[in-house]
């Protein structure tokens, strides 16, 4: 283990996103809290002066930018801010003046912005909000930009996705440091439902869902997330809908584009690729946990969605255990998340 804390500085601004801001601090804060010594965390703005989140929150700064000291790692949150005149082209200059000299580079959402034209990022993948993607892609063609991906690391480059995906990538960063407990650890204190792999896609099966949903099949959406290991039947849904099975099965593909049988796969399919990255659960446990009535067929219909067997799911992508702070990381690469990024791809 580090003998020493892990130095994690923050750089902010006039109009950063504000959970791109605390959502990683809070999850450092609860790892240090688990493990004593764990981080150090020090926030900063490029002259020592308080900043204002988009949301309003005002921000004290424990010192100006250059004034931080050893950095360890490095985060650049989004935020629109980012985009202003008076704000990018002077972040963009400290960071590199400061990205050498720095073991970790990590943006968080649109944070991509300035990290990608200080240049650090050319010919490397990475990764931002999917609502920026294309743009970041436009403005910056020698990055291979994933736009699906939650985060991906290329090298000592780290980008995320938006928000609520910095603290799944800062729950990576803390598993890469110290192991998967002290990351799990985080999880649950959290109350982090899922600490998703990389690779995961950022608009996730039961998200789709949700978004599609009409009035008259609100409170069934909501339902059949928590009921997927009962047997779903037509005639089941449809009661609770209040419509016949027949009405209930086309009003449902009208809604959804598919058959109630469909959908509900695809749930029980997301739900068990979830369990198959954060558990150690046997496959035929899984495979009941989620609803099918056989391991046999989740096996196939895995397969036939995602393009591998679950076995060979979780051989690729399940958090093993990682060495300690101290050790090469190097497995840890790129090509994992890339990987990961494709299957979910599959799944649309």
């Amino acid at each position: 283990m580090a003998s020493e804390p892990i130095r994690v500085a923050l750089l902010g601004y006039d109009g950063v996103q504000t959970l791109d801001v605390v959502g990683p601090l809070d999850a450092f804060a609860s790892a240090t809290a688990a493990h004593a010594g764990a981080y150090r965390t020090v926030v900063t703005s490029l002259d020592g002066a308080p900043f204002r989140s988009e949301a309003g929150l005002r921000v004290m700064p424990d010192c100006a930018f250059a004034e931080a000291g050893p950095i360890d790692t490095l985060i650049v949150p989004g935020g629109e801010g980012m985009r202003r005149p008076a704000i990018g082209p002077g972040l963009v200059a400290a960071l590199k003046a400061r990205a050498p000299r720095v073991r970790r580079v990590v943006s968080v959402c649109t944070g991509i912005y300035a990290v990608a034209a200080a240049g650090l990022l050319e010919r490397r993948a990475a990764t931002t909000h999917w609502r920026f993607a294309a743009d970041v892609q436009a403005r910056f063609p020698g990055i291979a930009v994933e736009s699906d991906a939650i985060f991906i690391k290329d090298g000592p480059y780290y980008t995320s996705a938006g928000i609520s995906a910095a603290i799944d990538l800062a729950l990576a960063l803390i598993e890469e440091d110290y192991g998967p407990r002290l990351a799990l650890a985080v999880a649950r204190d959290l109350v982090v439902y899922l600490k998703r792999a990389g690779g995961q896609h950022q608009y996730s099966e039961p998200l789709k869902f949700q978004a599609r949903v009409s009035d008259r099949f609100a409170e069934l959406a909501a339902w059949l997330l928590v009921h997927l290991h009962e047997s779903l039947s037509v005639e089941t849904l449809a009661a609770r809908t209040r419509l016949s099975p027949r009405q209930f099965s086309r009003e449902f593909r009208r809604v959804f584009g598919m058959t109630p049988a469909q959908q509900i796969e695809a749930l029980r399919l997301d739900a068990a690729r979830d369990h198959l990255t954060t558990s150690a659960a046997s496959i035929n446990s899984i495979a009941s946990t989620v609803g099918f009535r056989s391991d046999d067929a989740f096996r196939r219909a895995f397969d036939r969605r995602f393009g591998l067997s679950p076995t060979d799911f979780r051989r690729r992508f399940a958090s093993g255990a990682q060495s300690p702070r101290g050790h090469d990381h190097a497995n840890l690469s790129r090509s994992r998340f890339r990987a990961g990024a494709l299957l979910a791809d599959r799944s649309q």
